[in-house]
């Protein structure tokens, strides 16, 4: 999935001088408060870190409370979803008129009747809410579906993704993965097939010299005996 990247921080985290005796729990309690939102420095939602304390000699700040910083250098995994990417999430809630989703487990992402193909047509089934597509009667897309979107737009604040269903490329993991399987293992097969009929041809072809060559020699030494038979 796009929108994903690992990103390498050199940090300063400051911390109260009452946890002096314990910077580490401080520093991984300071860094656990940054997850899951977005940080402008970083310019994604961090979802994980490694953190390593690279200087052990804090340097005190001035003030009325006289934090200290603490030097990291931590790799990051941030979650940066840009328009036109593609991103995958689950389907939570089915509409006439959208189809809501969410992403990592956190974010959530909307996409309304205007941006989901013709292709697809909204049933009811059992009482149960779907859109299916026209060409492709078990593409189906429902409550539970893994889906794959394009991002039209993302909302850093509150963490929200407007999406599209609008691409080819979009809709049920499930079937565009086995599709896209079943299609390379028919191009495969058909390969397969054209090699096997170019050997075959080349074959009767070979067979087909080879019986020329031998009824050429058959007929030359049956002359050749023919003649012999004549001068004695």
């Amino acid at each position: 999935m796009e929108g994903l990247k690992v990103s390498d921080a050199n940090l300063v985290v400051y911390v109260h001088p009452s946890k002096s005796k314990k910077v580490s729990q401080a520093v991984l309690r300071e860094l656990g408060a940054m997850l899951l939102k977005f940080d402008e420095r970083f310019e994604g939602v961090l979802l994980a870190y490694d953190a390593k304390i690279t200087d052990k000699s804090a340097k005190i700040l001035s003030g009325v409370h006289p934090y200290f910083g603490v030097t990291l250098k931590a790799k990051l995994l941030l979650f940066s979803p840009k328009p036109n990417m593609l991103l995958e999430g689950k389907v939570v809630k089915l509409r006439q008129e959208s189809v809501h989703v969410i992403v990592l487990g956190f974010a959530s992402a909307a996409i309304t009747d205007e941006d989901i193909r013709d292709e697809f047509k909204h049933r009811t089934k059992h009482e149960e809410e779907m859109f299916v597509s026209r060409a492709h009667k078990h593409h189906v897309i429902k409550v539970g579906t893994m889906i794959r979107f394009l991002v039209k737009s993302f909302d850093e604040e509150i963490l929200h993704i407007s999406g599209s269903l609008v691409p080819s490329h979009t809709g049920s993991i499930h079937w565009l993965e086995k599709n896209s399987i079943e299609g390379s293992v028919t191009d495969r097969r058909r390969k397969k097939t054209r090699d096997n009929e170019g050997e075959s041809l080349l074959q009767d072809s070979v067979a087909t010299d080879v019986n020329a060559l031998i009824l050429n020699n058959d007929h030359q030494s049956k002359t050749k005996k023919q003649k012999t038979s004549r001068i004695s």
